[in-house]
């Protein structure tokens, strides 16, 4: 979005960089959930702090729309701006990064609220440069107090070298833009310098994902004071070492948001990428959402779609095979504790240090963040139970959060049996009847059945996303109305550290084109837009009854009236069931068409496939019919066009 750079660190200015940021994370969390394999592989830093920011600008968003309620055109003061972000941050931080984060911002918002210059009623109006590096300098310092066992190479790391940058860089007068610039290269250098500093990123060929997160909030703070946007970081691998970079090869990578193009430089097999939509919306939005479902691999199905296409000078990461993305999990530490545990806890001070004590001795990763009478709580631990119990003994704790790390129970039970190794890809379906749940079956594909009436909610695609026992999950929700629970279902997966692409087919026919391209053996990314791409080429209807009268747009119904559906709006109305399909077919036809789909419910008349075959026989040339039978699923007749 375009922006108006700020001069002084104000109110304006967080609403800003915290907007900015959420939009840069958005980007880049496909690329920096892949690069994640420390303190544990489990692919989920990215999205960690995405939802981390998501729930700071909402904070500042609340408190700018009190102000706009109660006072007028008086906004909120620089102090109650940056509290908002704090508390935010802290509220829904998730994951180590996340929780670091928050407790950076937290940090920074603790000198600005009380060092900015003062207005009228002794609040904070706004910081100068020198407020924002002694802003920088807190935060670094309060994060790594935070952290229990503090490791060089981490997102730690990245923020003292930012801070130090910004000392060393600016004077006493300077601005805060240049401030940020400062910051923001000081922080790049130490994130291109982390694979030196700790074994497991260098074995990986891969930066610190946290520190890369961090990287891109400082790079829209930097756009926030000049109104320029940083090119995005990537990842590159020359002569065996690390370097960060940020030429034509990484604007590539963060324009579309890829999944798992971590390399930009000069050699090494191409990566591929995604040609971003035209004006007039010919590929619209492959890859990258409306800002309400940015948390999805998400991709419009509606019109002519997007290609895959070589991006020049992309390199694979050290140690990958040609084209492919390292292997995170392979670093995993294998006999790390089992579980994660989060949690909000309000406790005082002293209450605090002793739980954090406690934990300590129980596991590792420990980060602690807060005050004042909250805090959120982060540890890994084998024993989830006794970090919950902690939490008890210390104050009152709520929004308990556990994951677990690995499919298997070893680290909880000592067997010796391993766990089931993951698939690398596979799909998981809502279908309408039975008939089409063996066929999607049959395909390969996890089922998860909506009978009439009875639609799926988000647990229970998650189950199925966990069934499916994949590193990576193309999600096919068939069904407009599912789209946000399906998109639930999503968030919650990738929490488990599961991959998830939700691909919006609105109908179980474009699941059936989708299906019929899906290519396991495909990059992740590539197999997506593939299967976007059949989708969206897939028009859709379905015949069925009306239960009562109603306005429409072929106008009104009255109940027990056939009802010809094209893409979820009524087209046709009429008395017969296989008269009204015929319609419904050819205006659908009309527009072309290579293949017809047809799913035939459980009442729908024995002899409407027959009729309907033969019509596109004798009326289209080179227009082939598939039958399928879908059992109770609703609708009388599905069909679709490709």
């Amino acid at each position: 979005m375009a922006q108006v750079p700020q001069t002084f660190f104000d109110a304006l200015a967080v609403r800003t960089w915290c907007g900015l940021a959420l939009e840069t994370l958005g980007r880049a969390r496909e690329e920096i959930d892949a690069i994640n394999v420390y303190p544990v592989a489990d692919g989920d830093t990215g999205t960690n702090l995405y939802l981390t920011v998501e729930s700071a600008v909402a904070a500042v968003e609340a408190v700018f729309a009190g102000h706009a309620a109660r006072s007028g055109p008086e906004g909120p003061t620089l102090a109650d701006a940056v509290r908002a972000m704090a508390h935010g941050a802290l509220i829904g931080a998730r994951g180590n990064s996340g929780t670091i984060l928050a407790q950076l911002l937290r940090g920074m918002a603790q000198v600005l609220a009380e060092g900015g210059t003062a207005q009228a009623g002794g609040e904070s109006a706004q910081a100068d440069g020198r407020g924002l590096r002694l802003a920088l300098r807190h935060a670094a310092d309060s994060a790594r107090q935070a952290v229990a066992h503090p490791v060089e190479g981490t997102v730690l790391t990245v923020a003292s070298a930012a801070a130090d940058a910004a000392d060393a860089a600016c004077g006493a007068e300077g601005d805060c833009g240049t401030v940020a610039r400062a910051a923001y290269q000081g922080a790049r250098a130490a994130l291109a310098a982390t694979p030196g500093q700790l074994p497991v990123l260098e074995r990986a060929g891969v930066v610190d994902a946290g520190g890369r997160g961090l990287v891109a909030v400082l790079g829209a703070l930097v756009e926030t004071f000049t109104g320029e946007r940083p090119r995005e970081v990537a990842v590159s691998v020359t002569a065996g070492a690390l370097r960060v970079g940020a030429g034509p090869a990484s604007a590539v990578v963060s324009e579309a948001g890829v999944p798992g193009a971590l390399a930009a430089g000069d050699t090494g097999a191409p990566h591929a990428r995604v040609v971003p939509g035209q004006a007039d919306g010919s590929a619209a939005g492959v890859l990258a959402g409306p800002a309400g479902d940015s948390q999805d691999l998400y991709a419009d199905v509606r019109g002519p779609h997007a290609r895959v296409e070589a991006a020049e000078g992309l390199a694979p990461a050290v140690g990958a095979p040609r084209g492919e993305c390292a292997d995170t999990a392979a670093v995993a530490d294998e006999d790390g504790p089992a579980f994660e545990v989060i949690y909000l806890l309000e406790a005082e001070d002293a209450a605090v240090a002793r739980l954090r004590e406690r934990l300590d001795a129980l596991g590792d990763s420990l980060v602690v963040v807060g005050g004042d009478g909250l805090w959120n709580v982060h540890v890994h631990v084998d024993d989830a139970g006794g970090a919950v119990e902690a939490g008890i003994e210390a104050g009152r704790p709520y929004r308990i959060r556990i994951t677990h790390f690995g499919a298997g129970d070893v680290h909880t039970t000592g067997a010796e049996r391993p766990p089931r190794e993951r698939a690398q890809r596979a799909v998981v379906a809502v279908v309408p009847g039975e008939g089409l749940a063996g066929l999607y079956t049959e395909a390969g594909a996890t089922t998860v059945l909506a009978r009439p009436g009875e639609p799926p909610a988000s647990g229970e695609l998650v189950q199925a996303v966990r069934r499916a026992h994949a590193r990576e999950v193309v999600l096919l929700p068939n069904d407009a109305e599912l789209r946000h629970t399906a998109a639930a279902a999503a968030e919650q997966a990738r929490t488990e550290g599961i991959r998830v692409a939700l691909i919006p087919t609105r109908s179980a026919v474009q699941g059936i084109a989708a299906l019929a391209v899906h290519e396991p053996e495909r990059r992740f990314d590539e197999d997506v837009v593939s299967m976007t791409s059949a989708a969206g080429a897939t028009r859709y209807a379905e015949v069925t009854v009306a239960e009562r009268q109603a306005w429409t747009m072929a106008g009104i119904c009255q109940a027990g009236d056939v009802l010809g559906l094209i893409d979820g709006d009524v087209a046709v109305i009429g008395s017969d069931v296989t008269a009204t399909a015929e319609a419904v077919l050819d205006r659908m036809l009309a527009a072309g068409g290579e293949m017809v789909t047809l799913v035939l419910g459980d009442e729908a008349p024995d002899t409407i496939a027959e009729h309907l075959e033969g019509r596109v026989r004798e009326g289209y040339l080179a227009v082939d019919t598939v039958v399928y039978r879908g059992g109770r699923q609703g609708a009388l007749l599905l069909i679709g066009v490709e």
